[in-house]
């Protein structure tokens, strides 16, 4: 049986990060993007993360271009932007494809344990939220328009589970 700690992914510096360094913590695992109606999204990401870092949360950010192109900056642009404009201290890591043949294997993964509406499994658009408990499985996939505010309860249960 896979985990997410099974895999890993390129960080905003192009250093692969083992996915494993988060063994035990409760993940949300975020699609994200620079010039989205969602986009705002990432204060309430990072005030989640800023709230619940100390009962075990980590806030993972994938920035993604296939929805309406509105990723279209490079690693340097996206990490100028979400520290410039929303503060962003959790981790964030290289543009990836989520979906289609190139998705990235964590993608794959995820949308393979939790599908979405009608068992649907491709990422509607940017900003679907999976919430990942500390033993590594997936508990819950969120819509891109649940806002991280709504997220507070489940997160809270999570970090509160053994594992």
């Amino acid at each position: 049986m896979s985990t997410i700690y099974d895999f890993s992914a390129l960080d905003l510096n192009g250093e692969e990060q083992a996915l494993d360094a988060f063994r035990g913590r409760v993940l949300l695992v975020v699609n994200v993007a620079s010039q989205c109606g969602f986009t705002p999204q990432y204060a309430g990401l990072e005030a989640l993360y800023r709230d619940y870092h100390a009962a075990g949360l980590s806030v993972l950010g994938f920035p993604c271009d296939q929805f309406g192109h509105q990723e279209p900056g490079d690693e340097a642009a996206i990490r100028d932007f979400c520290t410039t404009q929303y503060g962003v201290t959790f981790p964030m890591f290289a543009k990836i494809e989520v979906n289609g043949p190139d998705a990235h294997p964590l993608y794959r993964w995820l949308k393979g344990e939790k599908p979405g509406v009608l068992g649907t499994e491709a990422i509607k658009w940017n900003f679907t939220k999976f919430l990942v408990g500390r033993d590594g499985q997936v508990i819950k996939r969120y819509a891109p328009t649940d806002k991280p505010s709504a997220l507070k309860d489940d997160i809270l249960r999570a970090c509160e589970a053994d594992t």
